[in-house]
């Protein structure tokens, strides 16, 4: 898929996601907002454009050819190459499944960004360009998650009412 659209979509939701990932812990707006960029960038940034490249026959044999490790390259092209239904239909389940649980709010939004941080720190092994994003990512994700388990202990007091925990 050489559509100029994706990248221009994972640079928005990018930058949106740093930005909010620095103003996340004070503000309930600004994690929302994390939440939201965070789950465009899985679920159609990257659920959907597997979809779209299986359907339309794209082929991923060759992404692990810039990997940093000849031994990625070579379980890439033995495993998935010939697997691609299988393997990239789990990455789209995978991918989907963190997107809900980002935009989902309180704990499975944590569980959600953990899923992330730990699909970055699978990525970063598959070439210069993927590493570049995880360094540039990683950070950001770790502070949206700080945020949100800060958001999940911190009660809420609401005059007249008993202490609330924001969600």
């Amino acid at each position: 898929m050489d559509s100029i659209v994706w990248p221009i979509l994972w640079t928005a939701c990018g930058v949106v996601t740093i930005v909010a990932s620095l103003l996340a812990y004070r503000s309930t707006r600004w994690r929302h907002v994390g939440r939201a960029a965070t789950a465009v960038l899985f679920l159609i940034g990257g659920a959907l454009v597997h979809v779209i490249n299986l359907v339309t026959g794209g082929d991923y044999t060759s992404f692990a050819d810039p990997a940093h490790f000849q031994w990625v390259t070579d379980t890439w092209r033995d495993v998935v190459g010939p697997n691609q239904l299988l393997f990239i239909g789990l990455l789209i389940v995978f991918e989907a499944t963190v997107g809900l649980l980002v935009i989902s709010g309180g704990h499975r939004t944590q569980l959600g960004y953990l899923g992330v941080i730990a699909f970055y720190l699978a990525l970063w092994l598959f070439g210069p360009i993927e590493l570049v994003f995880v360094l540039v990512m990683l950070v950001p994700m770790v502070l949206l998650l700080r945020a949100e388990r800060h958001a999940v202990m911190t009660p809420t007091v609401i005059a007249g009412s008993e202490a609330k925990v924001t969600r």
